[in-house]
């Protein structure tokens, strides 16, 4: 269970950064501190919850790989980051050190 808590965390550690983009603007200010400050409580709470079991260094890695993937693909899919190659390798190098932690766990 702690392992779906943890995804859980991941991937709502990906909305806190959504939120913090969306306050940029004057119109959605108050709108996008909210959210993020909702999604950090949540992907919190859910790592708080998955660190019963899993060791500490394991499960920040995990969640904020997990987060850092997300807000990546978010952000190229939807806010016209940039999508170069060298970019996309060091996602992959992340994902690959987070599936290996867990291989490792």
């Amino acid at each position: 269970m702690s392992w779906i808590y943890l995804i859980g965390a991941g991937l709502l550690e990906i909305g806190w950064p959504v939120g913090l983009k969306l306050a940029q603007e004057p119109a959605t200010r108050w709108w996008g501190i909210a959210m993020a400050v909702a999604f950090i409580v949540a992907s919190g709470t859910l790592l708080w919850l998955a660190q019963r079991t899993i060791p500490m260094g394991t499960a920040y890695a995990v969640w904020t790989g997990i987060g850092a993937a997300g807000a990546f693909a978010v952000g190229v899919l939807f806010y016209g980051d940039p999508a170069t190659f060298a970019r996309f390798v060091g996602v992959g190098l992340i994902v690959a050190g987070v599936a290996t932690l867990k291989l490792a766990h």
